[in-house]
């Protein structure tokens, strides 16, 4: 009365331990950002080009364009490529964070001192927006995302420009 259950529970557990094997899997992702949670903003780093690294604050609601989105819009957007395999990886430097975007589907921790990843697809353009959704402080809520998905030779092009730019600023 012991072993059989037993041993249907190890048949149950086999397919189930490498569906979440292969679901963990990343598949040569094409753009790796790190993103770093602080209170009360994130940083943000592109390590596969150049080091390119930037801070993201919440525009403050006196400086909003009539375009802008009031609590959800920052002044430097994260660019990503569309149609191609993204890696976030999260960690946070003071407090426990959440890194997450509702319309990807992702929400992934950043505790400080440990380093989480997680992927996605972007398969078409536009601006999506999120927020820290962990309490992590008193204006946790004031800690927006904007990611910008654009087609990948405009990426590129992006990534010249700007690398061009610090390229230029560091001989100043």
């Amino acid at each position: 009365w012991t072993i059989l259950p037993a041993i249907i529970l190890l048949f149950i557990a086999f397919p189930s331990l490498r569906l979440l094997y292969l679901l963990d899997e990343i598949n040569e992702p094409l753009v790796t950002l790190k993103t770093i949670g602080h209170q009360w903003y994130w940083s943000y780093e592109y390590s596969d080009f150049m080091n390119i690294e930037f801070d993201s604050y919440m525009i403050p609601t006196n400086e909003l364009n009539i375009n802008n989105f009031r609590l959800l819009d920052v002044d430097n957007r994260v660019i990503l490529p569309m149609n191609s395999q993204i890696r976030i990886l999260v960690t946070a430097a003071d407090v426990i964070h959440s890194w997450t975007i509702p319309a990807f589907g992702v929400k992934v921790d950043g505790t400080p001192g440990r380093l989480n990843q997680t992927n996605f697809f972007i398969n078409r353009p536009g601006l999506f927006y999120g927020q820290c959704s962990e309490i992590c402080g008193a204006n946790h809520s004031f800690m927006p995302i904007v990611i910008e998905s654009i087609p990948t030779n405009f990426f590129i092009k992006w990534i010249m420009n700007y690398s061009n730019s610090l390229d230029d600023w560091k001989q100043v």
